[in-house]
Formats: structure tokens, sequence, C-alpha cells
């Protein structure tokens, strides 16, 4: 459900402002005029969610205020554009007092948007019935802390997703190594590649590295090897440099790549984790950490990319152990990284209230159900929805269950994307042939120059 920063292109953006926050029509009365937007629209990007919000949530939610006596109405803002283009629009609309009253966002753009002023916390807008939503009881906290800067809640959490490790039951049994692997540590991962190779897999472990990957380098590689040696890339408002957990992370790129056990050509092609993709379909892989969206989308039987007809049948899954039991992000023994997005009240909207109750309404139960039916099956935050929408996808049911309760999510700050890139030439370099220990220190020194000198590390 994250959404995917892409290369700006130039091209015109569709009405984000069409409509200024809250307007009532001049001789309304008491009519409240709403209006949401999503970067989604009909016939284009993210069309089912256009459809659900102007054909379902609109004319619902409008029933809903009329018996309880109020009258309001909605108005669906659609948009279609590049990521990077609706995050500038949208910035530029909250700056300028526009906007829609209710907005996405992506979770990582949070922080940056709070500490320019773009959204305020929920209980400042809207009142204590932010805080007493009765929907925060079924959101895990772990689920609750993306929607949360500096101890308060700016939004409420959409969508999520959850890394684990996939692998290949059919080399598994080959290699003499269980149906129903889990490993403890990560020296049994490096003990089940072990095996493998002996086999003969051809790539026995998959884990992305270096710059041609992107942001799959750091979501689905350092920032949860950080994380399961119990580092976390920032806390407390301070970056983690040459840390312990840091090169503990590199040193198992170390041993993966330059054991033999993974494949380091991979990791410098352009389309690399493409490839990666269909070697693991075609079962040359044996092992592979990624996010649900691997199974939903790239070894899906009906519309993958990299499609698996046998997909229940030979691929397992299991949760990302920490570097040893209870030595993980506080004191897990399994850990996890996670994407998502947000919705929230625009600053400037006239009728706060009013749009809280929109907001929440398209995370009611009934709403979340309506979305995800006909195929369009995903994670949502809230338990109670899940235990039901995902009682026919045991994968999906895993990460619900077991996967985020303990998951991390990325600084939601301005500076990460240039720190994120810092990651990945780290990775780069061990993959390379670099020692860890090196890496980690020239990952350092590039960190200071990002974040403002080594007063902003932790020593």
């Amino acid at each position: 459900m994250a959404l995917r920063k892409r290369v700006v292109a130039v091209v015109a953006v569709a009405g984000l402002s069409l409509t200024a926050c809250g307007q009532s029509s001049g001789g309304g009365g008491d009519t409240v005029e709403l209006t949401i937007t999503q970067n989604a629209i009909a016939g284009g990007k993210n069309a089912a969610a256009a459809k659900w919000l102007s054909d379902w949530v609109v004319p619902k939610f409008e029933e809903a205020q009329k018996a309880k006596g109020k009258d309001v109405t909605v108005k669906f803002v659609p948009s279609g554009v590049d990521d990077e283009q609706y995050k500038t629009k949208l910035s530029l609309d909250l700056k300028s007092g526009k906007g829609a009253d209710v907005i996405d966002i992506d979770s990582i753009w949070a922080g940056e948007f709070a500490e320019a002023g773009y959204v305020k916390p929920l209980s400042e807008l809207v009142g204590p019935e932010a805080e007493s939503w009765d929907g925060w009881s079924q959101i895990p906290e772990a689920v609750q802390g993306m929607a949360e800067f500096n101890g308060k809640k700016y939004a409420l959490p959409i969508g999520t997703d959850g890394r684990v490790l996939y692998f290949n039951k059919t080399l598994f049994a080959k290699a003499g190594l269980p149906a129903d692997w889990q490993p403890k540590s990560w020296q049994e991962i490096l003990d089940a590649g072990t095996k493998l190779k002996s086999s003969g897999v051809p790539v026995p472990i998959q884990i992305n590295a270096g710059t041609a990957m992107g942001e799959a380098t750091s979501m689905q590689g350092v920032l949860p090897l950080l994380a399961g040696a119990g580092g976390e890339v920032q806390k407390d408002g301070k970056w983690s440099g040459a840390s312990q957990p840091m090169k503990d992370a590199l040193g198992l790129y170390q041993k993966i790549y330059g054991g033999g056990l993974g494949d380091p050509k991979l990791q410098q092609e352009a389309k690399g984790r493409d490839k990666s993709f269909q070697q693991f379909a075609e079962g040359k892989i044996g092992i592979l950490l990624e996010g649900d969206y691997f199974w939903r989308g790239v070894v899906n039987p009906k519309e993958g990319v990299a499609k698996m007809d046998d997909r229940d049948q030979t691929v397992g899954y299991a949760m990302i152990p920490a570097i040893e039991p209870g030595k993980g992000l506080r004191g897990q023994d399994f850990i996890s990284m996670s994407g998502g997005a947000l919705r929230t009240v625009n600053p400037n909207s006239k009728h706060p209230k009013e749009a809280f109750e929109l907001l929440a309404f398209t995370l009611s139960p009934e709403a979340l159900k309506e979305e995800t039916k006909d195929g369009n099956v995903r994670i949502t935050p809230r338990t109670d929805v899940n235990k039901e929408i995902l009682a026919g996808e045991p994968l999906l049911t895993f990460i619900s269950e077991k996967v985020l309760p303990l998951t991390a999510y990325r600084p939601p700050v301005a500076v990460y994307p240039q720190v994120s890139v810092a990651l990945q030439e780290a990775t780069a370099a061990v993959v390379g042939g670099t020692a860890p220990d090196q890496a980690a220190a020239d990952y350092q020194k590039k960190l200071e120059g990002i974040v403002g000198g080594a007063g902003n590390i932790a020593s």
C-alpha cells in the first residue's frame, strides 16, 4: 500500500485544489460541504479506489449524516499523477490554505509535513473525539506509530504491509531443509544457504543491496537487518552512524555476498530486482527477503509479473529473525519493516469535526470491507476487518497477525531519502568487497554531511 516514489515528470497536474476547503454554497443555510482527495482517478491511477470513494463513500456518508439530521454533501476530487507530483501539489495547496478537507499522504511525508505546519495533530484540529475514536482499539500500536510524529497523532493509518523471508519448498526439500522452516537467528539463515548451495541452487539467498535497487535495498535489506541487530536508522532525533548494529547488518551482507551465497552481479543490474523476481519464480533462488507485494503482485498465479502456478504449494514464508533471539529492536526475537499510507484532516478545513467524521467513516469496518472486495484484498490497519477479509489469504493473515505487532517504520522526515541512498551505497560497497567496518565508517561520514554534522549522530 505504500506509495512508491518515482521520477518527477513535467506534466499538468489534475486539480487537487479545484475545490477549496469546506466551502459552503452561497445560500446553503446549515449545509456543510466537504471535499476528499486521493491520488486516484477513474480509468487511470488507483481506479478502484476512485470508484470506491465516489460511488460508495460519498453517498453512504451523506446518507449517514442525513440520518443524524445533518445536511452534509461530499465531493471527491480526483488526481492521477506521479506520486512526487501529487506530493508537490499537495504541499503547495496546504501552504496556501487550499486543498481538500480530507487528504491522503504517504506515511514517509508525515514528519516533513508536520514540521512545515502543513498538517496538525488531530486532537488540536478536531478535539477529544480524535483520540477517543473507537477504531484505535483495533489498530496495533506498531501500526498506530506510523501516524505519529513527536508523540502526537497526525492522521489515521489507512493501510500497511510487512516484510518476511520467502523460500522455495521444493529447493528446501532437495537440500534436506524443512517445509515449515522458521530461522531463529541470522546464522540459521546462513546455514540454510550453505545447504542450498551444496544441493546446487544457483542463488541460495537474495537480500537486496546496492543503489540500482533503490528504496527496495533499504526496505527489503539494510533497514530490517539493522532492526534485527537492535538498531534504528534514527532514534530520539539522532541518526545512527557506524554503530555496532550497522556493522552487524553490513557484516551479514559480507557473509552472503562474499561467501558465495548470493549473486553480487544481480545487485548492480538496472533491472536486478525484477530479475530476482523472475529467478525466484523459476526456482533459481532459495531464500528471498521481500514485502507482501511479492506474494500479491509478483508470484500471484493470476496477475503476477512473475506468475507461479504452484505458488500456494511451493512458496513458504517465515518471520525475519533477529541476529540472535532477543537481540532485535525492542528486545524482540523477530522483526519486520512496513510502509503505509495515511489519511488526515486538512488544517485549512472550515469544518474539521465533520471532516474527521468523514475520515473515520472511510476506516469503518463497513467501508474497508467494501473497498477490499472484488479482488482488491489487502492488509487494512484494523485487526477486526483483517480477521474477516483475510480468512482465505494465509500469507496476508500471517503478516497481519504475526508481523505487524512487531514491525518498524522509516523515520518520516524530509532528509530520509538522502540517508536511504547513503545506506544503499554502504551495502553496494560491501557487496563489492569493502570490509563492513570500513563501509560503516564511510556511511557515517556521508551521514554527517546529510544531517547537519556529527552532533546529530548518536555516538
